[in-house]
C-alpha cells in the first residue's frame, strides 16, 4: 500500500468514528439510545437502512459473483420494491400507531413476554452471526494487503465498530452509515473508472460491452421457470419479495432504522428511497464486476489472487510446479488477449449481414 492508500484508509476510519462519537454526544434516556431521539431524515433512513443490508461482504463478493455468472443475480432484488410498498402502507403505521421502540415489543403486546423474549433472543444469536461474518470478510481482505495477522485484524475493526456504536447508540450508527456509503460508493466509481481506464487502448467501452456480451455476463433477465436457475425473474419477485419483506418488516437492524424518524412520513420515505435506489446500486455493482472480467481479459490473472498464498507457494515445495504453472497460464492468456481483440470485430461483422 502506499501513501495514498495508507491516507485514505485511516483518515476514513478515524473521521467516521470521531465523528459518530462527537455528533451523537449527551444521549440521556432510552428514547435517545434506542431511537436516536426520533430525529432522522428521510434520507438518513434511506441511506442507513442500504447501508445496514450492503454491508463490507456486499461490496467484496458481488462483482465477484457478476465476474462468475453475470448481471442475472439483480433478479434477486425485484421483489423488494413490492415489499417495500406493503412496510410502507401496513407495518409503519402500526409501529407508529402502537409508539413502540423495536420490533419485538409488538410481539409481547399482541402476546406475552416470553414470546418477545424467544425473538429478541434469536436476533442476537443471528445478528452476532451475521456481525462476525460481517467483520471477518474486509480482515481477510486488509491480512492479505497488509500482511497482518487476520485475528488482530478482526479484533481491531471489531473494537472500533463497538467503540462508536455502543457510545453513541442509534444515532451513531445512523450517522455514520451515511458516510460509509458515501465512502463506500464513490469507491465503487473509482473502482470502475480505473478498470475502464486499464482496458488496451484498441478495446473501448462499447468494445468491451460486446466481449461481456459475447461471454453471457449481459443477460440480466430470465423468464424461464427451470428450476436448476437460481435467479430468475420469478424467484426474485416471489422468493426476494417474501425475504425483504421478513427482514425489512421484522428485523431490528431495519425496523430500528426507520423507527428512529421524526415522523411516520420520514420513515415512509426512506424506505420508499431504499426500494427506488436498490436496484440500481446493486446493478452499478455487479456491473462493476462484469467490467472486471472483461479487465482480465486482456490483464494477467494469477493462479492465486491472494499474495500471501502465492508468495507461500513460492517458498513451499511446490514451487516448480507453480513457476510451470504460472508460465502456461502466461501463455493462454497471450492466446486469450488475442482472441479477444477479434471477437468485437467478428461481431460487428455478423450484425452487418
Amino acid at each position: 500500500m502506499g501513501l495514498i492508500d495508507w491516507t485514505i484508509l485511516l483518515s476514513t476510519l478515524l473521521f467516521i468514528v470521531g465523528y459518530g462519537i462527537w455528533k451523537t454526544r449527551g444521549a440521556q434516556n432510552i428514547t435517545d439510545y434506542v431511537l436516536g431521539g426520533k430525529e432522522a431524515n428521510w434520507a438518513t433512513i434511506g441511506l442507513s437502512v442500504m447501508a445496514t443490508q450492503a454491508s463490507a461482504i456486499t461490496f467484496l463478493s458481488t462483482p465477484g459473483q457478476a465476474y462468475h455468472d453475470g448481471m442475472g443475480f439483480v433478479q434477486f432484488y425485484f421483489g423488494l420494491p413490492l415489499a417495500m410498498v406493503v412496510i410502507i402502507l401496513v407495518f409503519i403505521p402500526l409501529y407508529d400507531r402502537l409508539k413502540v421502540q423495536t420490533a419485538y415489543e409488538f410481539l409481547e403486546n399482541r402476546f406475552n413476554a416470553k414470546t418477545r423474549t424467544l425473538t429478541a433472543i434469536l436476533f442476537l444469536i443471528q445478528r452476532g452471526l451475521a456481525a462476525g461474518i460481517t467483520i471477518y470478510a474486509p480482515a481477510i481482505i486488509l491480512s492479505a494487503v497488509l500482511g497482518w495477522p487476520l485475528k488482530l485484524l478482526v479484533v481491531v475493526i471489531g473494537g472500533l465498530v463497538i467503540l462508536y456504536t455502543v457510545s453513541g447508540g442509534t444515532k451513531a450508527v445512523n450517522v455514520t452509515h451515511k458516510q460509509q456509503m458515501f465512502v463506500i460508493m464513490g469507491g465503487m466509481f473509482v473502482a470502475f473508472y480505473m478498470i475502464v481506464s486499464g482496458l488496451p487502448s484498441e478495446v473501448s467501452f462499447s468494445d468491451a460491452m460486446t466481449i461481456a456480451d459475447q461471454s453471457g455476463k449481459l443477460e440480466v433477465l430470465d423468464f424461464s421457470f427451470d428450476r436448476n436457475n437460481r435467479y430468475t425473474f420469478w424467484s426474485g419477485i416471489t422468493g426476494g419479495f417474501f425475504l425483504a419483506l421478513s427482514y425489512f418488516g421484522t428485523d431490528q437492524s431495519q425496523v430500528q432504522r426507520y423507527l428512529s424518524g421524526k415522523s411516520k412520513r420520514e420513515s415512509q420515505l426512506g424506505l420508499a428511497f431504499n426500494g427506488i435506489f436498490k436496484i440500481p446500486m446493486q446493478f452499478f455493482i455487479l456491473f462493476v464486476g462484469v467490467m472486471v472480467f472483461v479487465f482480465y481479459q486482456f490483464n494477467a490473472t494469477p493462479i492465486h489472487f491472494n499474495p500471501a498464498a502465492r508468495t507461500a507457494l513460492q517458498s513451499s515445495d511446490y514451487r516448480v510446479e507453480y513457476e510451470a504453472l504460472s508460465s502456461e497460464l502466461k501463455v493462454v492468456q497471450e492466446r486469450k488477449q488475442q482472441l479477444q481483440l477479434g471477437l468485437p470485430k467478428s461481431s460487428k461483422k455478423r450484425s452487418s449481414k
